[in-house]
């Protein structure tokens, strides 16, 4: 994800997520909180958390979301 990007704020009904920092460092709201993930650090988001990922960084982040069940056609706008 490149400086400044973000995506939609969001939920899943179904699908719960992890999110882990790979390289740089990224800024999650989970249901009104925001937290700062630094490379080697995770979170676990359950189904129905509203939630939204930046990068308030001046470096791409790189990272892995992991959706189970599978995310596809569960995302409902928050």
């Amino acid at each position: 994800m490149p400086p400044g990007a973000s995506e939609v704020r969001h939920y899943h009904a179904k699908a719960n997520q992890f999110f882990y920092v790979l390289r740089g460092c990224l800024s999650i709201e989970v249901a009104g909180n925001e937290l700062r993930l630094n490379q080697g650090q995770g979170v676990h988001i359950t189904a129905g958390e509203p939630h939204q990922v930046r990068n308030r960084a001046a470096v791409d982040a790189e990272f892995l979301a992991v959706s189970n069940p599978p995310s596809h056609g569960d995302r409902v706008s928050a």
